[in-house]
C-alpha cells in the first residue's frame, strides 16, 4: 500500500482530531472522585472477593447504590428514552473506576451492553416495563450474541408471541441475569432476541469454573423461554456491529482503570519495600520498569479516550478508533498485569494477593473478548490489508 493509500483510507475516515477530547473534562473528574469515594467505601479489595465469591457473583446492595444514586444504566441513554443522554465518554469515566476496583457488578454485561442492546428494539417490540427495569438496574440483562458464541437455539413462534429453546455454552452472568441477548439462525441470517430468563431455574443453568472470579459464567439451557424480537433478520448485523464497537471502547476504559491501580499498589510496595538499606524504588531498574507502566497507561488512556469521543460525536465512524483502542489497552493491561505480580515478588504469586485478582481479570477478558492479535486483525481488514 502506498503512502497516499494508507493516507486515505486510514486517516481520512477519523473525525478530526481536536486534542481537546483527550484533555482532563472538569465535569468527569468530578464523576471520578464520586465514584471513587463510593467504591472506596464499598468496594476494597476483601469486599470484591466476598462479593465475587458470594451465590450471586455480586453484590446486589452494590449494583442497587450505584443504579439509584449514580443511574449507570441510564447514563449512556437518550434522554428522550428517559435516560441522561450524557454519552459513553461520560460512562467511560465510570468504567475506569469499575475496573480500577475490579467490580464484579454486572456494569459492562448489562449498563453499558445489555441497555444498548434492549434500546435498538423498534418501539413496541419489548414492554415498557421490561426496558425501563433494565436502564433502572432492576432487571440484569447480559450478552450471549457474536463472535465466539457457542449456542444452538431454535424459535418457536405461535399466536403472536415467541419462545426460544436450546443452549447456550458460555454465558457471562448466565447463572444469575434475568435477560439474555440472543442471535438465532446462521452467521450472516441471524435475528436478535431478548429471552426471559426469570423462568430458567436451577438445573438449566449450570456454573463454569472460570479463571477470574469477578466475571462468572455458566452454561444455559432454554426450554421454550418466551423472547422479544430485537432485530430481525438484516438488522441484527448492524445492531451486533455497533455492540461490538461499544464493547471493545468499554473494556478499553475497564483495563485503563486496571492499569492505573496495578501501577499504584505497585509503586507504593516498592516505595516501602527495602533491600540493601534502600527502596527498592529507588534502584534504576525499578524506575526503568515503572516508567514502562506508566508509558502503557498513559497509551491505554489516550486510546481509550479518544474512541471513546469518536463515537460520541459519529458512532459510525468509531470502529478503527475502538479497535485500535482494544489492541493498546489489550496488550497493556496484559503486560501490566504480569510485570506487577513479579514486581511484588513472592508475595504476588500467591492467589489472594491484589496483584494474581488483576491478573485473572486481564487474562479472563483475553479469552473471552479477543486478545490483541484478534483486535489487529481487525484493523488490517478495516484498512484492507487482508
Amino acid at each position: 500500500m502506498s503512502a497516499q493509500s494508507f493516507v486515505q483510507t486510514f486517516v481520512q475516515p477519523w473525525p478530526e482530531a481536536d486534542a481537546s477530547v483527550l484533555a482532563p473534562v472538569a465535569e468527569h473528574e468530578d464523576l471520578r472522585k464520586v465514584m471513587r469515594d463510593i467504591l472506596g467505601a464499598h468496594a476494597d479489595h476483601e469486599q470484591v472477593r466476598r462479593s465475587a465469591d458470594s451465590p450471586l457473583g455480586y453484590s446486589a446492595d452494590l449494583w442497587r447504590l450505584l443504579n439509584d444514586e449514580m443511574s449507570v444504566g441510564a447514563m449512556a441513554v437518550p434522554e428522550d428514552r428517559g435516560g441522561l443522554g450524557v454519552g459513553i465518554a461520560m460512562l467511560a469515566v465510570v468504567l475506569e473506576e469499575a475496573g480500577r476496583a475490579l467490580l464484579p457488578e454486572p456494569l459492562l454485561a448489562s449498563a453499558v451492553l445489555g441497555v444498548r442492546a434492549v434500546l435498538a428494539a423498534p418501539a413496541g417490540n419489548i414492554p415498557d416495563e421490561i426496558v425501563d427495569d433494565v436502564i433502572a438496574g432492576r432487571l440484569v440483562v447480559t450478552l450471549a450474541a457474536g463472535p465466539g458464541t457457542d449456542a444452538s437455539l431454535e424459535i418457536e413462534e405461535s399466536g403472536g408471541s415467541r419462545a426460544i429453546s436450546g443452549r447456550i455454552g458460555r454465558v457471562m452472568l448466565g447463572a444469575s441475569a434475568d435477560l439474555l441477548v440472543v442471535a438465532v439462525g446462521p452467521a450472516g441470517a441471524e435475528s436478535l432476541h431478548l429471552v426471559d430468563l426469570r423462568g430458567v431455574r436451577g438445573p438449566d443453568r449450570q456454573p463454569l469454573e472460570v479463571l477470574d472470579r469477578t466475571r462468572r459464567h455458566a452454561t444455559v439451557e432454554l426450554v421454550a423461554a418466551p423472547s422479544y424480537e430485537i432485530a430481525g433478520v438484516g438488522d441484527a448485523a448492524a445492531v451486533l456491529a455497533d455492540l461490538d464497537v461499544v464493547r471493545r471502547i468499554a473494556l478499553a476504559a475497564e483495563h485503563v482503570g486496571m492499569i492505573e491501580a496495578m501501577l499504584d499498589v505497585t509503586r507504593t510496595y516498592l516505595g516501602q519495600r527495602e533491600q540493601f538499606g534502600r527502596p527498592l524504588a529507588s534502584f534504576q531498574v525499578i524506575k526503568h520498569r515503572l516508567a514502562d507502566v506508566l508509558v502503557d497507561l498513559e497509551r491505554s488512556r489516550s486510546a481509550a479516550r479518544y474512541a471513546a469521543a469518536v463515537f460520541d460525536q459519529d458512532p459510525s465512524s468509531a470502529e478503527l478508533a475502538s479497535a485500535v483502542a482494544a489492541i493498546i489497552a489489550t496488550d497493556a493491561v496484559v503486560r501490566v498485569a504480569h510485570e506487577t505480580v513479579q514486581l511484588h515478588g513472592g508475595i504476588g504469586f500467591t492467589w489472594e494477593h491484589p496483584a494474581h485478582y488483576y491478573l485473572r481479570r486481564a487474562l479472563g477478558d483475553e479469552a473471552v473478548f479477543g486478545s490483541a492479535r484478534t483486535h489487529r486483525a481487525l484493523v488490517a481488514e478495516l484498512l484492507g490489508l487482508r
